[in-house]
């Protein structure tokens, strides 16, 4: 792996105490990430589901003054804690790659990309955002969009079959949300349809991709597992009982399992699924 001043980074990024020990974990999982699918610099890319800028600042810094990292998420600028969408841009606008970045939420990519060109893009790349979609036609027919203006695809994202026991709450937590939002007729969770790497080389596949390599990447330091499990812990309770679809005893089994994660410790992610495409 490339090696990268993580120090400069985050000093450029203007993050400091918590959120650079935070930000520097994520930063580290990141740069794993894009040296494994292969981006260089000066190279253009189109990132999905971009969030708050995890990935699009690490992208920014390899591909350099030279190329450009256009990133797009679906939630509207006020989304987020403890830092919102709309913040984080604020912040990374002004920093030192501000002129390699553009960040857009509200924006559909479904719906709106009429404007762009067929290889306008070297990459699109889709960090930890697939769980996030309604359903596997919806992960199909987003890969099928993408295709449109972006030579190569890649993709991140968390693998459901662990192999450490100190996966198994990370994996718990995420599956409860999973089946519970399964249930709902609205949803503003972060986890809506859970993909196994099988379904997403399907996906891949059937959307006119090929599939270049593969491989799991494993950032035990990342704190994932650990936002998930409070969350679920947190907020999950009063959740199930607000969805009147749930069977009764599914939702004392998920309650149950509540109750177990309440006691875990010694958290740790599940490893990363990351796949490189190329279109066909």
């Amino acid at each position: 792996m490339e090696e990268y001043n993580h120090g400069d980074i985050i000093s450029m990024l203007n993050l400091n105490g918590q959120d650079a020990d935070i930000y520097k974990i994520q930063l580290m999982h990141r740069l794993k990430l894009i040296d494994f699918w292969g981006i260089k610099p000066g190279k253009h890319v189109f990132e999905v589901g971009c969030g708050q800028g995890d990935t699009t600042t690490a992208l920014a810094h390899v591909v350099g003054a030279n190329g450009q990292v256009y990133g797009i998420d679906i939630a509207p600028p006020t989304y987020g804690a403890p830092e919102t969408l709309g913040q984080a841009r604020d912040r990374i606008l002004n920093s030192a790659i501000a002129n390699r970045v553009q960040m857009h939420f509200n924006f559909d990519v479904l719906q709106n990309y009429g404007d762009f060109k067929p290889g306008q893009f070297d990459y699109a790349v889709l960090s930890h955002c697939l769980w996030y979609l309604s359903s596997y036609d919806e992960l199909v027919k987003l890969l099928s969009t993408v295709k449109k203006f972006c030579k190569k695809l890649c993709i991140a994202e968390w693998n459901p079959a662990i192999n450490l026991p100190t996966q198994l709450p990370h994996y718990n937590a995420v599956l409860i949300q999973a089946i519970c939002e399964s249930f709902a007729s609205t949803s503003f969770s972060n986890i809506k349809t859970m993909f196994y790497p099988t379904d997403i080389i399907n996906a891949v596949n059937k959307s006119g991709w090929t599939v270049q390599k593969t491989q799991n990447i494993y950032t035990q330091e990342m704190q994932d597992g650990m936002w998930e499990v409070s969350t679920v812990t947190q907020e999950y309770k009063n959740r199930i009982k607000s969805i009147p679809t749930i069977p009764h005893k599914l939702r004392a089994l998920l309650l149950s399992q509540i109750d177990e994660l309440c006691s875990a410790d010694n958290i740790k992610p599940m490893s990363a699924f990351c796949l490189v495409a190329e279109a066909h």
